[in-house]
C-alpha cells in the first residue's frame, strides 16, 4: 500500500491495521504539517520549538481519537483540514506556554554580538591578573557550591555554551538546564554581594 491508495481503503485499513493506516496517513501530511508548523513561530520562539515535536504530538491525538472512532471523515481533504486544525492548536497553546510568566521570552534581551547563542557578546580584552585571581576564585567557589549532577552545566556555560547545546549534549531537558543557571546565577549573585 502507498500514500497515494483510495481514501477509503485507508480508512478501512483502521479496522484491522492500525499502524498501516498511520503510516500511510502520516507520510501523507507530515512533510506538510511541518512546514506549516515551522510558519508559526516567530524568530524568537523558533529557537525553543522543535516543529517535528508539534508535528507528532497533532499526529498521536489524531490517531488516538481515530482509533477511538472520535472522527467522521469524508476523502483525503477533511483528514487534512482536521490535522491542519489540530496542528494549529498545538502551535497557539506552545506559544502560550512560551509566553507565560518566567519563561516568556518576550523578556529576552536578545544580543546580536551574540547570536549563535554564546557568550561571546562579553568585553573584547584581556583580564588583569588581579580580575583573573578573582574569577579563578568566584569560579572555583561556585563548582564547590554546585551539585555534582549540576556541575557539567556549569562547566559547559563557562564554556560558552548555549542553554539548546547543553540539553543536547547532556541529555537533559531545556527547562532543567535553564532552571540549573539560574540557581547558579543566583549563587554567583550572593558571591558577589558577600565581597
Amino acid at each position: 500500500m502507498t500514500a497515494t491508495d483510495s481514501f477509503e481503503a485507508v480508512m478501512d485499513l483502521f479496522e484491522s491495521n492500525t499502524d498501516a493506516a498511520a503510516r500511510e496517513v502520516f507520510v501523507k501530511y507530515a512533510g506538510r504539517l511541518v512546514a506549516l508548523t515551522r510558519r508559526q513561530f516567530g524568530q524568537r520562539l523558533a529557537h525553543r520549538v522543535d516543529p517535528e515535536e508539534v508535528v507528532q504530538s497533532a499526529f498521536k491525538s489524531f490517531f488516538v481519537r481515530q482509533r477511538d472512532g472520535g472522527y467522521e471523515l469524508h476523502g483525503w481533504p477533511g483528514v487534512w483540514g482536521l490535522l491542519t486544525v489540530i496542528t494549529l492548536r498545538k502551535c497557539a497553546d506552545r506559544v502560550a506556554y512560551l509566553q507565560a510568566g518566567r519563561r516568556d521570552v518576550r523578556r529576552e534581551v536578545y544580543d546580536p554580538a551574540a547570536a549563535d547563542g554564546s557568550w561571546a557578546g562579553g568585553l573584547n580584552r584581556d583580564p588583569s591578573p588581579d580580575e583573573a585571581a578573582a574569577l579563578a576564585e568566584t569560579v572555583e567557589r561556585l563548582f564547590r557550591a554546585v551539585d555534582a549532577d549540576d556541575r557539567p552545566v556549569l562547566e559547559l556555560s563557562l564554556q560558552g555554551h548555549s542553554a539548546a547545546e547543553i540539553s543536547l549534549q547532556l541529555g537533559r531537558a531545556l527547562r532543567s538546564v535553564h532552571r540549573i543557571r539560574e540557581r547558579v546565577q543566583k549563587h554567583l549573585r550572593r558571591l558577589q554581594a558577600e565581597g
